[in-house]
């Protein structure tokens, strides 16, 4: 079978800007303009709550696929930060891959989605037990079917993770995927501070302090900021996260507790691929290039894509469901 590689994604221009592609990946815009097909994994989804161990719950949603007697296996999509299992490009790969024969599973990590209320502790990134737990009951409710995973940005980051821990864990996963993931947080962060422009900083604090108004709300005999703390920047408001919500005693020591950097894959047994974009604006391509990785991961850095974009043309398709598709399907032909 051969697999599309990121040198294969040539969109025309304007669309070769990794701006461009970034804002559309997310935006209204390209919801409205999406063919129909690319929402089907909502229809007949079932909502479940998943465990995530030591009383943690994790909402998600499941599709059956209705094109074989048999699914292909069991795909499971995990979102970006604040994004949510109804995120446009969950829903596009979820789309592609229920077409395909796959059997779906969309999941929220802990305060994201509609799931403030089930859990008194805030989200942060270095939550990957309970993660990797609520895989572990997925695969239980839905046996004896290949499971593999793909996630995006910082889904990317957990689903490289979960992968490193599946073996030990005893987690069935056969493969996973990871599309712009975060590499390096602290390099990320200092990203998001130096170079890119302060739009992308701006739109991703206005999701964040909204997320922690809606925890704020479903919790309201907790105070989980000051108003002062809110007002702060990126790093300030997550040094604040930090010292007030996590056990790391700074917030290098948290960036680190969830860098996938450096050799930190070298031993990952689960086959995986890393697809980013070397015009991606918010994650650095010199972390990527810096990877130490085993003979069964496979890296592949395209010259276009932008953050999370890969986006085709005015259709506002994108190049990855495709990519995802091909490699899932060569699991289980």
């Amino acid at each position: 079978m051969n697999l599309p590689r990121g040198k294969d994604f040539l969109p025309p221009w304007p669309l070769r800007s990794g701006h461009i592609q970034t804002m559309l990946s997310s935006s209204g815009v390209r919801r409205v303009l999406l063919p129909k097909a690319a929402q089907a994994v909502m229809d007949g989804a079932e909502q479940v709550t998943v465990n995530g161990g030591d009383g943690v719950r994790l909402t998600g949603a499941y599709t059956a696929q209705k094109q074989r007697a048999q699914p292909r296996g069991l795909a499971v999509l995990f979102h970006g930060w604040e994004g949510s299992v109804d995120s446009t490009y969950v829903l596009q790969t979820g789309s592609r891959l229920l077409a395909d024969g796959w059997d779906i599973f969309r999941l929220n990590f802990r305060d994201h989605g509609d799931s403030h209320h089930l859990n008194e502790a805030l989200f942060h990134s270095c939550r990957i037990d309970e993660v990797v737990h609520a895989l572990i009951d997925i695969s239980q409710r839905y046996p004896n079917r290949p499971m593999a995973l793909a996630g995006f940005s910082l889904g990317g980051n957990f689903a490289l993770r979960a992968a490193l821990q599946a073996p030990a864990a005893g987690l069935p996963l056969s493969y996973a995927l990871a599309v712009c993931p975060i590499i390096d947080p602290s390099e990320g962060l200092f990203s998001l501070e130096a170079s890119a422009p302060w739009f992308y900083q701006a739109y991703f604090m206005h999701k964040w302090r909204r997320s922690l108004q809606a925890k704020q709300a479903a919790f309201p005999q907790r105070e989980y900021f000051e108003l002062s703390e809110l007002k702060q920047n990126l790093r300030g408001l997550t040094a604040s996260l930090v010292a007030r919500h996590t056990d790391f005693g700074s917030l290098e020591a948290y960036l680190d507790g969830y860098s996938v950097a450096g050799r930190a894959l070298a031993d990952l047994h689960v086959p995986a691929t890393i697809l980013t974009a070397r015009d991606d604006p918010v994650i650095p391509v010199d972390a990527f290039e810096k990877l130490e990785l085993p003979a069964n991961v496979e890296l592949d850095i395209s010259t276009f894509g932008g953050h999370c974009g890969f986006i085709r043309g005015w259709d506002m398709t994108s190049f990855t469901d495709e990519y995802i598709a091909t490699r899932f399907n060569a699991i289980v032909p």
